[in-house]
């Protein structure tokens, strides 16, 4: 997690401990010129739908099925890059980046999410997102808009969701555009 999103500081590993790291998979789902986020209270802020990635499940299931289960919205992946076209092995999707978050958690305790960052629209027309979620538009995100929840104040996504969504608008209507 970016500095921003620290809900509890506390002391990291000593350089001898060993440090526990979590794969993870996160999806910025895109609808039109909108990506799906929610307030994630544990956190305190704007995130996309995203978690563990399961034992004998790959990333591109486990970003699938986190964005099914949190936002009752079936997606599918859009390319980060063309596939190398092989009968054998078989190609996973690669993730637009993976970036490495710090995890401060009052009942775990500190550790790392490797977390997989796709890019993935809704597949159909999107029926209504499960209670809590929203759309937030371009201009909202380009224009760092708060978005009130439950009453509290608003807040605007973290610049690292926020640019990571920007580029996934972009991303998937590019791909749109060229009919990949």
């Amino acid at each position: 997690m970016t500095g921003d999103r620290r809900s509890v500081s506390v002391r990291r590993p000593a350089p001898d401990d060993p440090l526990t790291r979590h794969f993870t998979a996160t999806g910025y789902v895109v609808h039109r010129d909108s990506v799906l986020l929610h307030w994630h209270r544990k956190i305190g802020a704007w995130l996309p739908p995203g978690g563990h990635v399961e034992e004998n499940e790959d990333p591109v299931q486990a970003v699938r099925r986190e964005a099914l289960e949190e936002t009752g919205i079936h997606v599918e992946v859009v390319p980060a890059r063309p596939p190398l076209g092989l009968d054998y092995p078989v190609e996973v999707q690669p993730p637009y980046a993976i970036m490495v978050e710090d995890i401060h958690d009052p009942v775990d305790g500190f550790h790392q999410h490797i977390d997989m960052i796709y890019f993935c629209r809704a597949a159909g027309r999107p029926a209504a997102p499960n209670e809590g979620w929203r759309w937030v538009g371009r201009d909202d995100l380009e224009a760092r808009t708060g978005l009130a929840q439950d009453g509290r104040p608003s807040a605007p996504p973290p610049n690292d969701v926020r640019l990571l969504a920007l580029r996934a608008v972009e991303t998937v209507a590019g791909v749109h555009r060229s009919g990949i």
